[in-house]
């Protein structure tokens, strides 16, 4: 796959997650957070396991148990954060701060990869997090439910670098999203029955918006992000799904009928933008290594070449006119 194409795919993740941010409001009038992510990801574990059976025959690199085990705890602890900010923090606070893993990530890949972000890489995240601001209109004041929020944006960092290393060296995307998917799942469902009102009738009640978050922004949008981090580095993905907020304001629109400022459009604008710049700098970076392998080329297959010739030289008889001379001892 290329990078391009792993780069929409992405896209196309963001957009399931904003849309299904509908889905995320509308399932908290049956159930709490922390049942619903329990369940949304329930849901998705079950449906990408299948898939998982056909990874079975895969060579297990070294370390490979360790590194499927931190990205299931850092997966299962980032999801289960973002849905307890929401408890102490306004969803105009929380959506902002958590979209600061934008920011983060291109320091996490700094800090445990060595991936120094690159000039246009870091002033298209700073523009992301001013486009984030806009779009939720501001922030307002900072509680205690604001500081989850910022912890859970540091820990999907730090997931997504991890992620996005394990999947280069490990793959089984699959394996991978399934782990995550149940790892969650196990962390939240017994958070959501002892303090939340997770019960059949309410899992019911919560059926199609359930169905929703679980088939689409959980099974497929992260089955997506796991496969695209082997082709993507994960800052680069970062502000690529920062789209998610884009869309989200959109399907508030389209399905809530909720209405945008102009601040909003213009901070839905910048990211957009700076989305589209990271987009032309991986092309740009994609030509200029093709334009490098290409002038490279000619001289390495010249040894090539002229081994072949020798080696054919070699098996030809010299192109005599007259007879050849028999010598008892060495000719002359």
């Amino acid at each position: 796959m290329s990078r391009t194409r792993a780069n929409l795919l992405l896209l196309f993740a963001a957009a399931l997650w904003g849309f299904g941010n509908v889905s995320q409001k509308m399932v908290l009038v049956h159930l709490d957070a922390l049942s619903a992510v329990g369940l949304r990801c329930l849901i998705g574990g079950l449906l990408v396991l299948p898939f998982v059976f056909m990874e079975k025959r895969l060579p297990l690199g070294p370390d490979y148990f360790s590194s499927l085990a931190k990205v299931g705890a850092l997966f299962a602890i980032s999801i289960t954060l973002q849905q307890l900010c929401y408890l102490g923090a306004s969803v105009t606070n929380a959506s902002f701060l958590v979209s600061t893993a934008t920011v983060m990530t291109p320091l996490a890949a700094w800090f445990l990869v060595g991936e120094r972000p690159t000039a246009s890489l870091t002033i298209a995240a700073g523009l992301t997090l001013v486009g984030a601001l806009l779009l939720s209109d501001g922030i307002a004041g900072f509680s205690s439910g604001d500081l989850t929020a910022v912890l859970s944006a540091a820990c999907y960092a730090l997931w997504a670098v991890e992620l996005g290393r394990h999947m280069q060296v490990h793959a089984r995307p699959f394996t991978a999203a399934a782990t995550q998917f149940f790892g969650a799942a196990a962390f939240a469902l017994p958070l959501g029955a002892m303090q939340g009102n997770l019960s059949l009738a309410a899992a019911f009640a919560a059926g199609p918006e359930l169905a929703i978050l679980g088939v689409f922004s959980t099974a497929i949008a992260f089955g997506i992000q796991t496969v695209a981090l082997r082709f993507t580095p994960a800052s680069h993905a970062a502000v690529i799904v920062s789209a998610e907020s884009v869309f989200g304001a959109l399907g508030a629109a389209i399905f809530l009928g909720e209405r945008s400022s102009s601040a909003s459009v213009l901070g839905a604008g910048i990211i957009l933008g700076a989305i589209l710049s990271v987009a032309m700098s991986n092309r740009a970076l994609q030509a200029r290594t093709s334009l490098r392998t290409a002038s490279v080329q000619p001289f390495d297959a010249a040894p090539a070449f002229a081994t072949a010739s020798a080696n054919r030289a070699g098996d030809r008889h010299p192109n005599n006119s007259g007879p050849v001379e028999e010598c008892d001892g060495p000719c002359r």
